[in-house]
């Protein structure tokens, strides 16, 4: 069965009609949902929260009653009282506002086709053939603690709970890698390879002592006495956003502007990080943008829905932001969630019909929380 279970209520016969239908809305432009949307929001009051990532596109996330990064997110998630959250963001998001969530609350996606690149890289089966992998190579299951980044499946999540493993989120991944470290002697780091090496790099931990586990190849692509002698083994994952920024792109940013401060998500590449100025979560990006001084600018390596948001929010007040690659990196899929798929969802909640409800499995919730947790209170 499914870690993710759609859930769609029936609807009454006497409730069918044009504006239950989302192929209706679809064809309505951007800006004729504004209205709707806003009405709707209002009929809903305290019953429903919207949730908007960074990343985002401003048509959506001007509705939101919170914004912030997945982290943020997640701890508003756990902690509200309404019984509707609609997450405007992606899968595993939605998932893990579903895990943290009481029981009494309905967690919705607007677009069930919003997922997530990275996350779609590790699938649990794999992941379990992975971990095989490391215990035929004669590494001890108490030696080794898996970590999953945030942007990963519940299933996934789960997998790390019930290994003694936890969730963390760039912000929070080097004390995540030291509770690892003061419990074993060697951490699987899943999704993200670059966040996984940024992070242990940054700790001190050599290149040479961390390898890239490729799930597409016999045992990994790695010997046996490469996988016992690793510290670091990074999941071979990626950000099709954050890996697109190259070395070359800061070497021509700081030719074309001399000064100019370079800051970088640390989902980007090892060679783009230890170029850059400063490297941070999306919240530590947003922050070193709003505490520098009048007549900065910098040049971001994140996604572009961002970029040109704090231009637009910090040029009116003497700061230059501009994005390190002028041909821009959007999240397509974060880009599904339109105000259509948002009014539509509204709309039927109104109605009394709960659509693209997300809802992990109880078992999966159960590991999936105990990793949760551990996350949350080693940031706390």
């Amino acid at each position: 069965m499914s870690v993710l279970e759609e859930e769609v209520v029936e609807l009454p016969s006497a409730l069918e009609g044009q504006s239950c239908s989302l192929d209706n809305y679809l064809a309505m432009p951007d800006h004729t949902m504004d209205e709707r949307i806003a009405e709707a929001r209002r009929k809903l009051g305290k019953s429903t929260v919207l949730l908007g990532h960074h990343y985002q596109r401003d048509e959506v996330i001007r509705f939101a009653d919170y914004t912030g990064d997945s982290y943020k997110l997640s701890k508003i998630a756990a902690g509200t009282e309404a019984k509707y959250l609609v997450f405007c963001g992606v899968h595993f998001m939605a998932e893990s506002a579903d895990v943290l969530g009481r029981d009494d609350q309905k967690v919705i996606l607007p677009d069930l086709n919003a997922g997530c690149s990275m996350a779609d890289m590790a699938e649990i089966g794999q992941v379990e053939a992975c971990w095989d992998t490391l215990l035929d190579a004669g590494i001890h299951p108490d030696e080794i603690l898996p970590i999953t980044y945030m942007n990963s499946t519940a299933a996934i999540k789960a997998f790390c709970g019930e290994r003694g493993g936890l969730v963390c989120t760039s912000s929070n991944a080097r004390k995540a890698f030291e509770w690892a470290f003061a419990r074993g002697e060697k951490i699987l780091f899943l999704p993200d390879q670059h966040l996984g090496r940024n992070t242990a790099f940054a700790m001190g931990i050599p290149l040479d002592q961390m390898v890239v586990f490729d799930p597409y190849q016999i045992n990994g692509g790695i010997t046996p006495a490469r996988l016992k002698a690793a510290r670091i083994i990074l999941w071979k994952g990626h950000c099709s956003v954050h890996q697109r920024f190259l070395p070359q792109h800061v070497d021509h940013v700081r030719a074309k502007y001399p000064g100019i401060q370079v800051i970088v998500h640390p989902e980007c590449r090892w060679e783009v990080c230890q170029k850059a100025d400063a490297l941070g979560s999306t919240e530590r990006l947003i922050k070193l943008v709003t505490d520098a001084p009048v007549g900065s600018m910098f040049a971001i390596g994140t996604e572009i829905h961002l970029v040109n948001r704090l231009a637009k929010e910090f040029g009116p007040k003497g700061k230059r932001i501009i994005t390190l690659d002028d041909t821009g990196c959007l999240c397509t899929t974060m880009y599904r969630i339109s105000p259509q798929h948002l009014a539509w969802a509204l709309e039927n909640l109104i109605d009394g019909r709960v659509v693209n409800q997300i809802k992990v499995r109880d078992d999966v919730k159960y590991w999936a929380r105990v990793a949760l947790d551990r996350m949350l209170e080693i940031h706390a």
